[in-house]
């Protein structure tokens, strides 16, 4: 990977049907089903939805054997209507269901963590090296003959590892950790490889976007160290709805396909599976818009590690910088200040009057306006041309506006003697993360410590292609440690309260500052067997005043405990309009009907002293 320069990762073409993925072909969109696979009619509706939307693989939820076969029927109803988009099985803790959907669709996904293993208890084995090649030798057991019946029947497989859903085994060597998701998959892929067995794609996923980027990172590296090429399946697991289900999944998504990882994608969103597909689809356009960008000269810092975010070193200038989250500047150069609910650090009113200052929030000027009247609570920005001015000021802070092609050895041993200075960093490049990325690095390289504001512009008329565009350019410098503050200025017809909120959205995607509730909910499939989109409406309108509380809402088991290790509360279906609720990652009721679950969810917190009244 060429981390300033997008070029995308070869990977070893993948026939999925009549649908090609990796290799040099188009980077794929996919979506899961959330009917019952029992259910033919609705599913094949569902499925051309999808397929009109824009989907070009489908995956279907098998529980059972009796599930994956009726999957026959859904595929031949699609067929019979004129489509021929390949069908996926997603399968869990039931590997005859694997065996059985090999027959019927053009894809199985297999999970590594339940595959020979049972649902994952949380406790600690001690495993010898023995008792670990034993456990191992079962899998190989298990796993070869599902993998000559794909042979037989030219079925795909996905091996699809989730942060949540980890084997004890994998527990107990490796932790709850990037190393030990990679170890799961591996596990599976070298028997794939001992096997000659070439028709894999990989999946690795987590809900935490740190997590996920790190792991898929250190899989593709060690993939390589083992002269693996396969194909990558990129998505963020229970993203939630809404802005925050599209921020985040844009961060995670974003941030791989930009290093050139990823060769097909699904937006988990908790909403209808057709309304994934075209957020996936804005997703991979703006990324292809890098394809062939001017070259940019960058230098990678020896200090830097791809593998684990640390946070570059900074000073810090009042609140900016050093230990201080990262600050939010509104840009209201072309509107007046007028907003309730979460509120930036810093405006920046540009040339505009300075009257329309409301309470504390600190406002900032461009220099040239600052100097003539300089209002109570203000501070300057300078740009390069005007170092002379910024060195006569006396000002506690002030800004400078710098691109990387602006930044000099001249420049830096001007600024490093000045402990008063937060860059704004800039860029017109076509690849704006890359350029950003190499000015990160140069810093790093000369041992600057001024704290870095990272500044985007666009000229966006609507809120969704705002949010992903933005989430995509500053997320994927959040995630490498990069980053003191975010101002994101926008020209079109979005207003300065939403692009605010968008700011706070990324900085909680990228778990770098925590503004609001988080809500890690799963997007349903043929196994949530309650309405889940109604009751997440539910628990957001009565928990999302608390702050910085983690609330997992789940449809059922599989993922479930797993996916919410580190969420405070959880919330998941147990059968039927039967509800579980966890604290942590201890069960504390069980099979709750589904009318009282979220007055029993806030009692719980009540109880456990995480309550505040609104």
């Amino acid at each position: 990977m060429d981390y300033f320069n997008y070029k995308r990762r070869l990977s070893s073409p993948v026939k999925i049907g009549d649908t090609w993925m990796g290799g040099k072909y188009p980077v794929r969109l996919q979506s899961m089903a959330n009917t019952s696979t029992m259910d033919t009619e609705s599913s094949i509706e569902q499925c051309i939805r999808i397929i009109e939307a824009g989907g070009e693989y489908i995956r279907f939820t098998a529980q059972g054997v009796r599930e994956a076969e009726n999957l026959a029927y859904i595929r031949s109803g699609i067929r019979s209507r004129g489509y021929n988009t390949p069908l996926v099985a997603d399968i869990h803790f039931n590997p005859k269901a694997a065996e059985a959907a090999a027959y019927t669709v053009e894809k199985v996904r297999i999970n590594p963590g339940n595959f020979v293993d049972s649902i994952k208890t949380f406790q600690y084995f001690e495993y010898t090296e023995e008792e670990y090649q034993q456990e191992l030798k079962k899998i190989r057991d298990r796993f070869i003959p599902f993998l000559n019946i794909c042979k037989k029947n030219n079925t795909a497989i996905r091996i699809g590892v989730n942060h949540g859903s980890l084997s004890d085994r994998i527990m107990s060597r490796y932790g709850d950790t990037p190393m030990g998701m990679v170890e799961s998959c591996l596990e599976f892929l070298r028997i794939c490889n001992e096997e000659k067995f070439e028709n894999v794609v990989i999946s690795i996923k987590a809900s935490n976007t740190v997590v996920m980027v790190e792991t898929v990172r250190l899989l593709v590296y060690r993939m390589k160290e083992e002269q693996m090429a396969y194909p990558l399946h990129l998505g963020v697991t229970e993203a939630g709805d809404g802005e925050d289900g599209r921020i985040k999944s844009a961060v995670g998504i974003g941030t791989l396909l930009m290093d050139g990882i990823g060769d097909t994608i699904r937006v988990s969103l908790s909403e209808d599976p057709e309304l994934e597909v075209p957020v996936a689809a804005k997703i991979v356009n703006y990324i292809s818009e890098k394809e062939n960008h001017p070259l940019i000269l960058g230098n990678a810092s020896k200090e830097f590690d791809i593998f684990q975010r640390k946070r570059r070193k900074t000073y810090a200038v009042k609140n900016i910088g050093g230990e201080n989250v990262p600050v939010v500047i509104s840009d209201d150069s072309s509107s007046d200040f007028n907003r309730e609910g979460l509120l930036p650090d810093y405006i920046y009113i540009g040339k505009n009057s300075y009257q329309h200052q409301i309470g504390s929030i600190p406002l900032v000027i461009d220099y040239e306006y600052w100097q003539k009247d300089i209002p109570f609570n203000s501070y300057p920005v300078f740009t390069i041309s005007q170092l002379s001015e910024l060195k006569k000021t006396n000002s506690e802070l002030c800004f400078l506006k710098i691109s990387y092609p602006e930044l000099t050895d001249n420049v830096l041993a001007f600024l490093k003697e000045r402990k008063n200075v937060v860059f704004i960093l800039q860029t017109n490049h076509c690849n704006g993360v890359g350029e950003q990325r190499a000015f990160f690095h140069a810093l790093l390289n000369m041992d600057c410590e001024i704290p870095v504001i990272i500044g985007r512009s666009y000229y966006e008329d609507k809120q969704e292609d705002l949010q992903i565009k933005a989430a995509i350019d500053t997320g994927a410098l959040f995630l490498d440690g990069f980053g003191d503050g975010l101002m994101i200025t926008n020209k079109g017809n979005v207003s300065a309260e939403e692009i605010v909120n968008y700011s706070f959205g990324i900085l909680q995607a990228t778990r770098c500052r925590i503004s609001k509730t988080e809500f890690i909910s799963c997007p349903g499939c043929g196994r949530t067997l309650f309405n889940l989109q109604k009751t997440i409406a539910r628990v957001k309108e009565k928990t999302s005043h608390l702050k910085g509380l983690k609330i997992g809402i789940m449809g059922c088991i599989v993922n479930g405990p797993g996916e919410m290790a580190d969420a405070d509360y959880g919330y998941v279906g147990a059968g039927k309009n039967k509800i579980t609720l966890y604290k942590g990652k201890n069960c504390v009721s069980v099979n709750i009907p589904e009318e009282e679950a979220v007055e029993k969810l806030i009692d719980l917190i009540k109880q456990s002293g995480d309550w505040t009244e609104d």
